[in-house]
């Protein structure tokens, strides 16, 4: 997600507390505002809808780099619940006192891959292909507030890649911006998350997971949510029996299974 903090907190205030047509008649269905990792766009986009149908609830997505996301919920985002790409900045929220502590948990586990675009019939299968003179451009989340990110960069560092090859990065804000880049041709490859790996144009290989931190991806509910037992039940609802097979297609490990 683009833009700064506090102008993307405006806009939710916006969105959630402007006024419909006067004629509008009042409605009874709940709505459900949720903050998300956006490794999460492609899963939760299914999973949205079982749950609206399931509870008679309206859920609404935003989707961003968890860092980016952290903030403008500390900073009052009319966020219900959070869904991080890590626990580090689930902790720096709870820290603050601006969730719900028993709701936190644990819901699946990310992964990163070495990916290309399927247009360009490269094949890597390594990091240290990446050094190859054809590769301009490497599209990377930033690591100064994405969780995929800073994965990326322990892998290079731990390959002994990272001095030679930052000269060549090029940092999205979330990992959907780096997969992005990958697309439109602006990267020729990247590091990103197994999850959006898996549009229809793009190519990866699985990175060694000894070489990065586990991305133990955390949720909760916010404190100053209006509706906590309808986003203890969404938290519920991904970790739950609808939830876990399209988390699994996705590529995410679940807990369990790390």
């Amino acid at each position: 997600m683009t833009g700064t903090p506090l102008v993307l907190a405006l806009i939710f205030f916006s969105l959630l507390f402007s006024p419909g047509p006067a004629s509008a008649e009042p409605s009874n269905t709940q709505e459900l505002m949720v903050a998300a990792a956006s490794d999460l766009s492609f899963p939760f986009k299914e999973i949205g809808p079982l749950f609206e149908r399931a509870c008679g609830a309206k859920v609404t997505f935003i989707f961003g780099s968890t860092g980016q996301l952290a903030k403008q919920v500390e900073h009052g985002a009319p966020v219900d619940v959070f869904f991080a790409a890590d626990t580090e900045w689930v902790d720096y929220l709870k820290g603050r006192g601006k969730i719900v502590p028993e709701s936190q948990s644990v819901f699946a586990q990310g992964r990163i891959v070495l990916a290309t675009a399927k247009r360009l019939g490269m094949t890597l299968t390594r990091l240290e292909d990446l050094l190859k003179p054809e590769v301009r451009r490497i599209a990377i989340a930033n690591p100064s507030h994405a969780p995929y990110g800073r994965a990326a960069r322990e892998a290079l560092e731990h390959a002994r890649l990272w001095e030679q090859l930052k000269p060549r990065l090029v940092y999205g804000e979330n990992i959907r911006q780096a997969l992005q880049f990958i697309q439109s041709g602006n990267a020729q490859a990247g590091i990103i998350a197994v999850s959006v790996a898996q549009a229809t144009e793009i190519i990866s290989v699985p990175i060694d997971g000894a070489l990065y931190t586990p991305l133990n991806q955390s949720a909760a509910v916010i404190r100053r949510s209006r509706r906590p037992e309808l986003g203890t039940a969404f938290i519920r609802f991904v970790a739950g029996p609808h939830g876990r097979p399209i988390m699994k297609r996705y590529g995410f490990l679940l807990p369990g299974e790390f």
